[in-house]
């Protein structure tokens, strides 16, 4: 087996998404980096590198068995054996995982360029190994609260954090089926379609809405997001935290 040595991870939880779990250079300041004193390295077929960097679905157990208990966490001069930890690649895509135990993985990061170099390196000459498992061939399913990636290209991670937001709030407006309430969000995005709007359904108004909200990501975005959360605490807090944020590394 493969061994990554002195490894620094950031690990993001819970997240099912591969867009939500930052590259280096989206890495914050107040993130909490972890050091890998080793790690077991899998070369896997692009479906199962897919199906782990984008959902939160049961690991093979095989793969479990290889890396159990191989990986070693470095935290002030002690060292810890990992269950389930190990980093994953299919020759293009990279993602370190630790399943704090369970069998699904809860916990993700990207590497520091320099370790992906280095992963490319060590897997040059090596024939991937295959694992079986219950989701392949399945297609993931993507909805509001799990944007598809489509929604999210482009965009850096404090506008991916807001969009998400903003599908969190256009969720939240969908399930009050107030049709004036609605119409009202529909007009302040689009006031120049003032008259028709006031002839249209609750759904034909809310999904007009979000088809042309789910693309891209503007001032106007922006703006729609920032009245939409107002007097909701939990949103108002997401949207300072987020809209404010100024502490990448790099």
């Amino acid at each position: 087996m493969l061994y990554l040595h002195d490894v620094w991870v950031n690990w993001f939880e819970g997240e099912e998404n591969g867009y939500n779990v930052c590259s280096f250079h989206e890495w914050r300041r107040d993130d909490t980096i972890e050091l890998l004193d080793q790690v077991p390295l899998l070369l896997v077929d692009p479906i199962l590198f897919d199906y782990i960097e984008n959902d939160l679905a049961e690991l093979p157990a095989d793969l479990l068995n290889d890396v159990y208990q191989k990986a070693i966490l470095r935290k002030n001069h002690e060292r810890t054996q990992l269950d389930y930890c190990f980093v994953v690649t299919d020759g293009k895509g990279i993602i370190a995982v630790d399943t704090i135990g369970y069998t699904v993985p809860i916990r993700k990061s990207r590497l520091i360029p320099r370790q992906e170099q280095l992963v490319y390196d060590m897997i040059a000459d090596h024939e991937c190994t295959k694992y079986q498992f219950n989701g392949k061939g399945k297609a993931k399913e993507h909805h509001i609260l799990s944007p598809s990636p489509t929604y999210m290209q482009g965009l850096t991670r404090k506008e991916r954090q807001l969009k998400q937001l903003l599908f969190m709030a256009l969720d939240q407006l969908y399930e009050s089926k107030n049709v004036a309430e609605v119409r009202y969000w529909y007009t302040e995005w689009a006031p120049e379609k003032y008259k028709e709007i006031q002839y249209m359904s609750f759904e034909e108004v809310w999904q007009h809405l979000f088809e042309e909200t789910k693309l891209g990501w503007s001032d106007k975005h922006v703006q729609l997001c920032e009245n939409l959360v107002k007097g909701q605490p939990f949103f108002e807090r997401i949207w300072e935290l987020e809209h404010n944020e100024k502490r990448e590394l790099m």
